[in-house]
């Protein structure tokens, strides 16, 4: 993917001819929101003549400038800046007025509260180009697990409350959230080793990636087809990518995993150089036995 804007500070957009013809499969500021309407809406109107994918955070910026938690009676226990969860409605309001307007192919990254849900709704049903992914925290974690400010928790957006929680999970299991990504972002340890407010955003998720989306599995809400659709073909269909699927001709990435072997996760043996899991010391279910990318073995459980 490319930026959309230059340096992501969302006051020009890219040459995104130049950056398509390079190669670029989608358009995104990551979770940086492009406040300024006027320059969004340019850039998805040149997306559109592109025929290109346009991917955006769904947040009011001002809104949710500067907060560590959503709004709520814990979020006031702990003393800590909070945002609404209206600002990710209001954030995704904005974004489909504009994708009526152009007639873009967009994609919102993160939708995780029940708020967002109608909108994502109505402008499915009205036929507009719309897709919607969210992150394995949000669908595992609830704002409750922050406890005594733990900062492998502080997420963006933050984690929210369990109804939310249980609103996304049975979008996606109906089909309203298309895709369940990994969010996985990098923090060294000095960077989270700060107060709760200050410290930085993020957690790792790749290796964690398969055992976390497996509870929502074994706890009944999703079958697995359901789930490696979220998780592979629905995200190799929005790329227009030939992998993410099982037939003849498709790119023989594949992944062998006994879904019920348990396992405590220690983030020490994680083999990413940032260790900032939440799932640090859970026990979880799901070992990887083997992977293989273009028919090729590249790892194997000896264990």
């Amino acid at each position: 993917m490319a930026a959309l804007t230059k340096g992501r500070d969302g006051h020009a957009m890219t040459e995104l001819g130049l950056l398509q013809d390079a190669g670029a499969v989608a358009f995104t500021d990551c979770d940086r929101v492009v406040a300024n309407t006027k320059v969004f809406a340019r850039a998805l109107s040149y997306a559109r003549s592109l025929d290109a994918l346009v991917i955006a955070h769904v947040q009011e910026p001002i809104l949710s400038e500067n907060a560590a938690m959503t709004s709520g009676k814990f979020a006031s226990l702990r003393g800590l800046p909070a945002v609404s969860p209206m600002a990710e409605r209001m954030g995704l309001d904005r974004d489909i007025s504009l994708v009526e307007m152009t007639g873009v192919r967009y994609h919102a990254d993160q939708i995780t509260t029940a708020r967002a849900l109608p909108a994502l709704e109505r402008a499915k049903r009205n036929g507009l180009q719309v897709t919607a992914g969210i992150g394995i925290h949000h669908l595992t974690l609830n704002e409750l697990d922050v406890a005594d400010y733990r900062t492998f928790f502080k997420l963006k957006p933050p984690l929210r409350s369990e109804d939310d929680r249980m609103a996304v999970v049975q979008a996606v299991a109906d089909g309203l959230i298309d895709i369940i990504s990994s969010m996985h972002t990098p923090q060294d340890e000095e960077s989270k080793r700060l107060p709760f407010e200050e410290a930085a955003s993020g957690a790792v998720a790749l290796e964690t990636l398969l055992p976390a989306a497996l509870r929502l599995y074994h706890s009944g809400h999703i079958d697995l087809p359901q789930l490696f659709r979220a998780l592979s073909l629905n995200p190799s269909r929005l790329l227009n990518l030939p992998t993410g699927r099982l037939r003849e001709g498709a790119p023989a990435d594949l992944l062998l995993f006994d879904p019920d072997s348990p396992f405590r996760l220690d983030r020490s043996t994680l083999l990413s150089k940032s260790k900032n899991t939440p799932f640090d010391g859970m026990l979880m279910q799901g070992k990887v036995l083997g992977t293989w990318v273009a028919g090729n073995q590249i790892s194997e459980d000896t264990q």
